[in-house]
């Protein structure tokens, strides 16, 4: 029996061969490939011997921050739930850490009554105006918005809380930024923009949640964790039971703790009838809870009324921008004396970084030549599976090696054995929404991070974020914490190492994702993400304005093009232009 396990294993420490004379390469990994057959098989029981006593070592004791005892045995039927993210030991820098982030994104109080549907903002009866309209504008100049909101009786609201998105175009020049919104709390919003290029600029400005839905899904992220859950089937010959699982689960019913030993990660199913809890064999999603809202709070979520709904101008919704100087008006380069915001725009529907020179590798030699002697390794969600789909599809040296893993699930391998290099993708371990994923692939970024030696011939890039939108974030700033300790555990053993972060991304909406995977959450995981990895040594692909800058309509998974932009971000990174 393969095992993805045993042949990646295999394949990682026998990378040496790959670097040896092109005369025996070939002799030595038909001999490895002989060896991961004959291995294969022994690996899956060891795996299989260590995954069961592991989790037997687990569920016989569960020392909470108090020591006490808190495992099945010891507590029984009568057992509280027990929610990791509530019983978690922090040192003072740790506790410091995340009272700072959340409160940071502590916008503003919730307020103690939802206000009925026609106070509610209103979209289409809010508006902005350009406050500079008259000055005169060049490439570097900041452009200032004024948006005011008003509810569905056209009276301006006193408070803020509405969540916003803006950015600039330019149609004919495939060109786009987003600009920064500055909530007054008083339901006026002024946005900021860098105008980066030359010609006409329209400005776009997106109500994509009213504050009153806001309020319903700041509510849903702290009482209903449960809204998406998930599935574990058990199985010992004959028998076989399916249960609930996730990192809290209500009531009172005896648990299998599947806690992660190394990184403290909670994870719970509810314990089967008949079956050892050592007998899990899958994890995938059960599905999205039904009815959470009233009546009342649903009419906050409404398709073409208040959901990602455009704002229009009350005068004038452009302004006309002339390049810098003796500069070509139809292909300006980046300042470095511009502010950091944004962190760069698209221009002829290339990104264009504003901190360095992004290189595009439009051929797939770029590609092959940048990757040569390397072992690329992808963690995360499907979001960086992506960009394994891109780079085996556009490079057709870069043969994908049939692992027999589930489709869209992983783990995939990728090799050129012509140019030595290894391509690698696995998924993060829960909360994971793919369909069906073997228990003995469950693996946390931060233990794959541990394994791996580093050195110059290293890329890791890791994109964890869209399965965390239903968890209170304390969950998720747990989950960076351990990865964060990881890299910087990998960096200093193996300091040239790349690691690349990819954020998060806007998405497409409706009534029933928004509860979900709005953006609203997005953005709160992707400020967290960018505060905790500052000044960690690792590098940062902006999907979030990536996609957002872009014409292209919303999606979980952005459109190719945008994928290539990311790429060539990620391999400018890799291999940097020489100055």
């Amino acid at each position: 029996m393969w095992t993805a396990f045993s042949i990646m294993s295999l394949l990682e420490l026998s990378w040496s061969c790959l670097r040896r004379p092109k005369s025996v390469i070939v002799n030595h990994c038909t001999v490895l490939l002989l060896l991961c057959t004959v291995f294969s098989w022994f690996s899956s029981l060891l795996f299989a011997s260590v995954h069961h006593l592991n989790h037997e070592s687990v569920l016989a004791t569960v020392i909470d921050s108090s020591g006490q005892d808190i495992s099945p045995q010891a507590t029984g039927l009568g057992r509280k739930p027990y929610c990791g993210y509530e019983h978690q030991t922090l040192s003072k820098r740790e506790r410091l850490e995340e009272d700072s982030l959340l409160a940071a994104l502590q916008s503003h109080e919730p307020y103690a009554d939802l206000v009925p549907f026609v106070k509610s903002t209103n979209p289409s009866s809010s508006y902005f105006v350009i406050l500079n309209s008259g000055a005169f504008f060049k490439v570097g100049s900041q452009l200032e918005v004024l948006v005011q909101v008003q509810d569905f009786q056209g009276r301006p609201k006193k408070y803020g809380g509405d969540y916003l998105q803006a950015r600039i175009h330019s149609p004919k020049l495939q060109a786009g930024a987003v600009g920064r919104v500055v909530d007054y709390q008083n339901g006026f919003y002024k946005v900021f923009f860098t105008l980066l290029w030359p010609g006409n600029v329209t400005v776009s400005i997106v109500l994509v949640h009213p504050s009153e839905a806001v309020q319903v899904l700041q509510h849903l992220q702290e009482v209903r964790p449960d809204r998406v859950y998930f599935k574990s089937l058990f199985r010992s010959g004959r028998i076989s039971e399916t249960t609930i699982c996730n990192v809290c689960l209500p009531g009172n019913l005896p648990v299998c703790n599947f806690t992660d030993l190394y990184t403290g990660e909670p994870w719970f199913c509810f314990q089967p009838k008949k079956l050892p809890c050592s007998s899990r064999i899958n994890h995938y999603k059960g599905g999205y809870l039904k009815g959470l809202l009233t009546t009342a709070e649903s009419a906050f979520f409404q398709s073409d009324v208040n959901i990602k709904m455009p704002i229009h101008s009350s005068g004038l919704d452009w302004v006309t921008v002339i390049p810098l100087g003796v500069k070509e008006a139809n292909d300006p380069e980046p300042s470095q004396s511009m502010e950091n915001f944004p962190s760069g725009y698209y221009y002829k529907n290339q990104w264009r970084p504003r901190k360095f020179k992004m290189h595009q590798f439009n051929e797939p030699d770029n590609i092959t030549e940048c990757l040569q002697g390397k072992m690329i390794y992808l963690f995360g969600d499907s979001t960086i599976r992506q960009w394994f789909d891109y780079l085996i599809t556009f490079v057709p040296d870069l043969v994908e090696f049939n692992l027999g893993s589930p489709k869209n699930v992983g783990p995939y391998l990728a090799v050129d054995l012509k140019h030595n290099i290894l391509l690698q993708y696995r998924c993060h371990g829960p909360p994971i929404r793919f369909s069906t994923v073997l228990s003995n692939e469950l693996h946390y970024v931060a233990n794959e991070l541990n394994r791996i030696v580093g050195g110059r011939s290293t890329v890791v890039a890791i994109a964890i974020w869209s399965h965390f939108s239903t968890f209170p974030l304390e969950v998720y700033i747990r989950r960076l914490r351990n990865i964060r300790q990881a890299i910087v555990r990998l960096l200093d053993r193996s300091p040239k190492t790349v690691v690349v972060i990819r954020t998060a991304n806007v998405q497409e909406l409706g009534p029933e994702v928004s509860l979900f995977n709005s953006d609203w959450f997005s953005f709160q995981l992707d400020t967290i993400l960018r505060k905790m990895f500052s000044g960690v040594g690792v590098y940062l692909v902006d999907a979030w304005e990536m996609t957002l800058a872009h014409y292209l309509p919303h999606k979980l998974h952005p459109d190719v093009v945008i994928v290539k932009n990311q790429l060539d971000m990620f391999l400018s990174f890799v291999c940097p232009a020489k100055t």
